[in-house]
């Protein structure tokens, strides 16, 4: 059936990264929406649990081992991994508004921040036993990411 509607299997794997890509717009307009409201740590955790679904995970697999695949995305993302730069971008938005607000410390590097929550969480959620991390332990990597600049 995927030979009527795609061109070969990176077509298809390209599209499958594109509807990934629109269901996170979704999720980081939730983060964005709960800026300033709840914790920073639990919104956060929240979002990386979102950001970082099972599928997300196994498509970042893909893109890294498929060489057309990622050539073909370079034409929408021409730097980064597709899905986990989107979810740096999401993260850095909202620690940006966080700091906004006065929940995260006026001297606090977000840009590091977020692509510490994005790759260490990548990590946590990549370890392929088959379930996602614990939200406790998703709770403890934010935790202590963002230990000295939260207030």
């Amino acid at each position: 059936m995927l030979h009527r509607y795609f061109a070969d299997f990176d077509d298809f794997l390209a599209a499958l990264v594109l509807d990934r890509a629109a269901w996170q717009e979704v999720a980081s307009a939730a983060l964005m929406g709960a800026a300033g409201t709840g914790s920073v740590t639990g919104n956060l955790a929240e979002a990386l649990r979102s950001l970082l679904s099972p599928v997300a995970v196994g498509v970042v697999a893909l893109i890294t081992f498929r060489d057309e695949l990622r050539a073909r995305l370079r034409e929408t993302w021409p730097t980064g991994l597709p899905l986990l730069a989107e979810a740096g971008r999401t993260i850095l938005a909202y620690l940006e508004a966080e700091r906004a607000a006065g929940r995260v410390a006026a001297e606090a590097d977000t840009r590091s921040l977020a692509l510490s929550l994005v790759g260490s969480g990548h990590l946590l959620f990549a370890d392929r036993t088959g379930q996602p991390p614990a939200p406790e332990a998703v709770r403890a990597l934010v935790e202590g990411i963002l230990e000295a600049v939260t207030r």
